[in-house]
């Protein structure tokens, strides 16, 4: 198989759009300079994270309860659940100093991405010592870690794991929702500041908020979004949005809040949003969150805070001598901060007391789904069968102008894409022909044609009626192994790798294409926050690749999808005019079915957006009708379903 021709193609057309973005955002802030004028922009930056962290669901009651405690010579660590939607329990500890005299200020602090959440030893180490110097703290463990293992007891649980692989399994179900991760997660974080506001030794006056790493993630999002904090500290987890895409970092689904770069923000916005409120800005000078992103950002909020005339004790930054980890340097850095704001005294703490997880736990057996708790995958599955009982049945228009909409691809399509021809491949007789068809930006999706005699590989000769063949993941090796014989026998056979298939497929650490978090799953959670759909994009290159193939004398383009490929030629078909018969083979079934199981097999890049509250696969091939022909359907796990 040939090496990979344009492995950084669609990076590379990411990180163009970004930096349009990044340096338009850029001009903009250069312009804040009085108290309006910062008003104006963190105005515009609120409403634009609204709009990412929604929907948002009812508040409930919590049904709170402590269901043990541990004395400590300093303070009291209570073991506390609470639901943060019904049946949808939550773990925490609370830390109480001893001898309260009075209501004392209070912290919420977020867990990173550790297996024991809560129990991690460097956070209940800075519970403790913000225990110490006198703050009431609630730590509560984040979803499918800790004690929140939405998989324990399935035969699941080791396929999926925990943290951040549980996190973006459940985030490609919900986006097929019209939900998303990050909003999923910061509610649990409100619900849990609902509790923590609700004891009476809390004085909600001073009302801190910190977390390292993913806990700096929820810290960040949380601090926009909810007005009760009065300071934040954020360590681990701050930087640009561009200097991730560029470093080809991949972000976990709760970090990628939908359409947030598209609508101009930064990650500097999400503080920004919280001015004039004291913030510390907290990194290290090893993390892998670039720390060239992490001043960046605090020179951006340094801006507004000028803008206010309160920079000056109100916003800080510190950064650690270490690598990625909440250090004792950083908890320090973070308790002298809020005795700052709060207005105790500060009082540091280099020892602290040693706990095991297990110490922690406020369940029995330290899992919720023990305790009678409803895993995530179950709460999804009973929104989708709602949307299914309430959606309408669609006219063939309307289900074109809604799948147009949720694919995000334009009907204005008059100009034909200009296509380059690359040198052909030849192996064992066979003459691959190859057209780089450019369909916008950097992204060139490469159409194969195989060979007869005679040959001319260096022209693009259309044929009055088309076959193109839309593989899994790689054209060539599906044409050079025979494996689409048995689905199309014509010749000349046409195949097209679309962006980031085949041709253009990103290269990876050794864990191959379909690692759960790898550059298919990044390309497709940027494409997100773009306030793109990453299957659309692909179902574009299609499009205007067929729009090509007219455009050089075909009348009739007859799509051929395997796996993957399925998916695009059955929205692709539908959409195109010149589409002829329409052939599926090992496509699924529906989206519905993804969310009847707590495990999808099929690639993150294949979930559209907010899909079923308006239709479903099926819908398109009953429009399909008599041109379509479906073989050999995978399920979930993208094996053959049982008959």
């Amino acid at each position: 198989m040939t090496r990979n021709s344009y492995p950084h193609m669609v990076l590379d057309h990411a990180v163009t759009q970004v930096r349009e973005i990044h340096r338009a955002r850029a001009e903009r802030l250069r312009e804040v300079f009085s108290p309006r004028e910062a008003d104006a922009y963190r105005s515009n930056v609120r409403e634009a994270i609204q709009r990412a962290f929604s929907p948002r669901p009812e508040k409930t009651l919590l049904h709170a309860q402590v269901t043990g405690k541990l004395d400590l010579p300093s303070f009291c660590i209570e073991k506390v659940t609470l639901e943060s939607r019904p049946r949808y329990l939550v773990t925490a500890n609370l830390y109480v100093p001893h001898n309260l005299e009075a209501p004392a200020p209070c912290v919420l602090g977020t867990c990173g991405h550790s297996a024991t959440g809560k129990g991690f030893e460097l956070y209940h180490a800075f519970c403790q010592r913000l225990a110490h110097a006198g703050f009431v703290v609630l730590i509560y463990d984040p979803v499918s870690q800790g004690e929140r293992d939405q998989y324990y007891g399935t035969p699941y649980q080791e396929r999926i794991g925990l943290g951040t692989r549980a996190h973006n399994m459940m985030g490609k179900q919900l986006e097929l929702l019209g939900e998303n991760m990050a909003m999923w997660r910061a509610w649990d974080g409100i619900r849990a500041l609902d509790y923590l506001l609700s004891r009476p030794e809390v004085d909600a006056r001073h009302v801190g908020l910190t977390g390292n790493s993913g806990g700096g993630t929820m810290s960040t999002w949380l601090w926009a979004i909810d007005d009760r904090f009065t300071m934040a500290a954020p360590s681990c987890f701050v930087t640009t949005f561009l200097h991730n895409l560029e470093n080809e970092l991949p972000a976990d689904a709760e970090q990628c809040p939908p359409g947030a770069i598209g609508a101009g923000l930064e990650m500097a916005d999400f503080i920004i949003a919280g001015a004039p409120k004291p913030v510390l800005l907290m990194g290290q000078t090893y993390d892998y969150f670039d720390r060239r992103g992490l001043r960046a950002a605090y020179e951006d909020v340094s801006h507004v805070y000028r803008a206010y005339g309160v920079e000056e004790g109100r916003v800080g930054l510190h950064v650690g001598p270490q690598g990625h980890g909440f250090s004792l340097h950083n908890q320090q850095a973070m308790v002298s901060f809020f005795c700052q704001h709060a207005g105790l005294p500060v009082k540091q703490v280099d020892e602290v007391e040693e706990l095991d997880a297990s110490d922690l736990f406020a369940t029995p057996e330290g899992q919720v789904l023990g305790a009678g708790a409803t895993p995530v995958y179950e709460l999804i599955a009973r929104r989708a069968k709602e949307l299914s009982e309430q959606r309408a049945a669609l006219d063939e228009e309307a289900l074109r102008e809604n799948l147009v909409r949720l694919l995000a691809v334009s009907d204005d399509r008059s100009a034909v894409p200009h296509y380059r021809v690359p040198r052909p491949v030849r192996r064992d007789g066979c003459v691959l022909a190859r057209y780089a068809v450019e369909t916008e930006g950097h992204i060139r999706a490469i159409l194969w044609k195989t060979m007869s005699e005679p040959v001319h590989p260096f022209t693009l000769d259309v044929e009055p009626e088309v076959h193109l063949y839309l593989p899994h993941t790689s054209a060539q090796e599906d044409l050079e192994n025979s494996s689409v014989a048995s689905l199309v026998s014509s010749e000349p056979l046409y195949a097209l790798d679309v962006r980031g298939l085949g041709a253009s497929m990103p290269e990876e650490a050794g864990a191959g294409f379909f690692q759960p978090y790898g550059m298919d799953y990044m390309m497709h959670a940027y494409g997100g926050m773009l306030g793109q759909s990453y299957v659309g994009r692909r179902v574009w290159d299609v499009l205007r690749t067929m729009d090509l193939l007219h455009h050089e004398g075909a009348q009739t383009i007859h799509l051929y999808g395997r796996g993957q490929g399925a998916i695009l030629a059955a929205l692709a078909g539908f959409l195109h005019p010149q589409s002829g018969t329409v052939t599926l083979k090992n496509g699924p079934s529906s989206f519905f079915e993804w969310t009847q199981t707590p495990y999808v097999a099929w690639p993150a890049a294949n979930c559209l957006f907010g899909v079923l509250q308006v239709c479903d696969l099926p819908d398109v091939v009953r429009a399909l009708g008599d041109r379509v022909r479906c073989v050999e359907p995978w399920d979930a796990e993208m094996t053959d379903v049982v008959v």
